[in-house]
């Protein structure tokens, strides 16, 4: 099987970790926010290339839709949530973890941008970024519960047009000099956003949703450096999205393919098996991905575990990439 059909991941490198820092419910008490950042602290030392962090603003009816997940250390998706399920404010707990590590990027994936306005989404961001020297990834999305954007008083039958909107505004913000903009919802003339992100093309933007619909396809082309699906994606996908890439004159070895190891659990009290949940890892990298994201709580109720976790799944990776490398 070709390369354009296998992804476009770098052989000779293992795949990156990627430890999921929100929803740790089950693994520290949702106000110790410090522990959270510890949590960080440790992922760095075990190798792990970056940690994400997902947000709501508010959770209202129809959170728990679907209802409520069967095991609470499983991934949050649409309508599994309690209303009363804790999210910190994403962007202040990265400017806490930002302070606290060295090497660690922080991914913001995903951050809600239409409940705020993009200029300033454009300055937190951009402050971030600065604060971290580089070391910010922005996940930008739309969501999916529309009781968020009642309360905030923002339209969500127009939640995909003012995303588009924010990607044109942050541009211009993040450009030197003064930043002008006229959209159909957002408008300004001769603003100046200052201080401008560390990089000079602001932060890393990944997208992903769950599915490869055609606007996502076309932020992913125009803006994107990392492609973060909820869910496997099809080789149909990967090659749409490769199809795109070259014919926007981009390179598709630039962009970062993130998959993600998921455990199965015994029952709704207790916790998975690490390695079975890395079994799938091999199929992943074949298939091109180029990061891993894993969620600690997913295999121990026991934070002090932590590193430990990350060391195993850092190996792992390097493992099967050895092993894929090997049968390529």
């Amino acid at each position: 099987m070709g390369r354009e059909h296998r992804g476009e991941r770098d052989r000779t490198r293992p795949p990156k970790a990627v430890l999921v820092l929100s929803e740790n419910w089950t693994l520290v008490d949702p106000r110790d926010l410090r522990a959270v950042v510890q949590i960080a602290i440790d992922a760095e030392a075990a190798g792990v290339d970056a940690v994400m962090l997902s947000e709501h603003v508010v959770l209202g009816g129809g959170a728990d839709a679907a209802g409520p997940m069967g095991n609470p250390r499983d991934y949050a998706a649409p309508g599994n949530q309690s209303p009363d399920y804790p999210w910190p404010d994403s962007i202040v707990l990265a400017g806490a973890i930002a302070g606290a590590t060295t090497r660690l990027r922080i991914a913001l994936a995903a951050i809600i941008a239409p409940l705020r306005h993009p200029l300033l989404l454009a300055k937190a961001l951009a402050t971030l970024d600065l604060l971290s020297e580089g070391r910010l990834v922005v996940q930008p999305t739309v969501s999916w519960h529309e009781a968020e954007y009642a309360a905030l008083g923002v339209s969500f039958a127009d939640r995909g047009a003012l995303l588009d909107e924010h990607l044109i505004a942050w541009q211009a913000a993040w450009r030197p000099g003064p930043a002008t903009f006229h959209g159909a919802h957002y408008r300004f003339d001769d603003v100046h956003v200052s201080p401008k992100p560390w990089r000079p093309e602001g932060p890393a933007l990944w997208f992903g949703g769950q599915s490869l619909h055609a606007a996502l396809l076309r932020r992913l082309v125009t803006y994107g450096s990392g492609f973060h699906p909820f869910g496997t994606p099809s080789a149909a996908d990967h090659e749409r999205l490769r199809a795109g890439l070259l014919a926007a004159g981009r390179d598709p070895a630039a962009i970062e393919h993130v998959g993600g190891i998921r455990g199965r659990f015994p029952d709704d009290t207790g916790v998975a098996d690490l390695d079975e949940a890395l079994a799938s890892v091999p199929a992943q990298l074949a298939r091109g991905a180029t990061a891993i994201c894993f969620k600690p709580s997913m295999f121990t109720d026991d934070p002090a575990e932590v590193g430990a976790i990350s060391r195993r799944v850092v190996a792992g990776l390097a493992a099967a990439s050895a092993a894929t490398g090997a049968t390529a």
